[in-house]
């Protein structure tokens, strides 16, 4: 057999993994339906966070002979204490809480899957020394320390916290890669790759990375769903500096300010956001079902 008709014959083998790959992934939402309702709810997400802000340029308008006026047809959620839409409020307040999530769930998967791969494969002493300060970083309380640089470190961007939250969250993930990569590192492709000598940046770049891509993708959405919980907390606390379209600021204001808890005028107000963090979460949450599956064979039933 000639270079000539291997090469063909490769692309041919290639296009037909793919094929089956897009098959089988529409077996899993088709067997599901509420799967696809995970994916239309991201994708959702996504839009209101990239076009969202565009709709409101400007300040938001406000209605102030329209104080907390109840839902209706021109403000499907109602007005906020000063006549604003709240679901205005919401969609553009929806790019923070997006790119925060975003960032984090970046470094997170960076730094984490970075470490575990690197610690799981090398073994010997850099494992242990990897391993120990990831062992020494997870016993660091999350939470008292994210307050204690939230007070100190006024974040004025969804960078800045997404960063931070990203350089407190990684322990987890290094941890849960480097299981994986204790497995993999035994599989007869990588002894073969060790057998022809190729260097560790390829091995795990071009071997194991691969074949961790579908696990690390899912910790990266698990980590958007932390991000938004810790940041929506901080700013519902009231340790950061206010924005009123943010929704950590819209529950504080509707249950301080509005007393949405004791009266109904302001509930649509608490309502809002909520609602689009459960939503948020359910899309995350159907998502990573449907790529549990289709990547791991054991729970897809052909």
């Amino acid at each position: 057999m000639t270079a000539t008709t291997i090469v063909p014959e490769a692309r041919s083998a290639s296009a037909t993994l793919r094929r089956n790959f897009w098959r089988g992934v529409w077996r899993v939402m088709k067997r599901k339906p509420s799967r696809m309702l995970g994916v239309v709810i991201m994708a959702g997400f996504a839009f209101m966070g990239i076009f969202g802000p565009m709709l409101y340029p400007d300040r938001l308008p406000r209605d102030t002979n329209a104080l907390y006026a109840a839902p209706s047809w021109a403000h499907p959620f109602g007005t906020d204490f000063e006549g604003t839409d709240v679901l205005a409020l919401v969609v553009t307040g929806s790019r923070y809480v997006l790119l925060t999530g975003l960032v984090t769930a970046v470094i997170t998967v960076v730094l984490g899957a970075g470490i575990g791969l690197f610690a799981g494969f090398r073994r010997g002493r850099w494992d242990s020394v990897l391993m120990r300060i990831t062992d020494m970083k997870l016993t660091i309380p999350g939470l008292p320390l994210l307050l204690v640089l939230s007070t100190i470190w006024k974040f004025t961007s969804a960078i800045e916290m997404g960063l931070v939250l990203g350089l407190l969250g990684w322990g987890g993930v290094a941890r849960a890669v480097r299981s994986q990569t204790l497995s993999l590192r035994e599989r007869g492709f990588v002894e073969a790759a060790r057998g022809l000598g190729l260097s560790t940046t390829h091995i795990i770049g071009r071997e194991l990375l691969p074949s961790m891509a579908p696990y690390i993708a899912m910790n990266m959405l698990i980590a958007v769903t932390g991000a938004v919980y810790a940041q929506v907390g901080l700013f519902f606390l009231g340790v950061l500096p206010f924005e009123a379209n943010n929704w950590g600021v819209m529950l504080n204001l509707a249950v301080f300010g509005g007393g949405a808890l004791t009266t109904t005028a302001a509930l649509p107000y608490l309502l809002a956001p909520l609602l689009a963090i459960l939503l948020l979460t359910l899309g995350i949450v159907l998502v990573v079902d449907a790529m549990d599956e289709i990547f791991n064979p054991r729970l897809r039933e052909e």
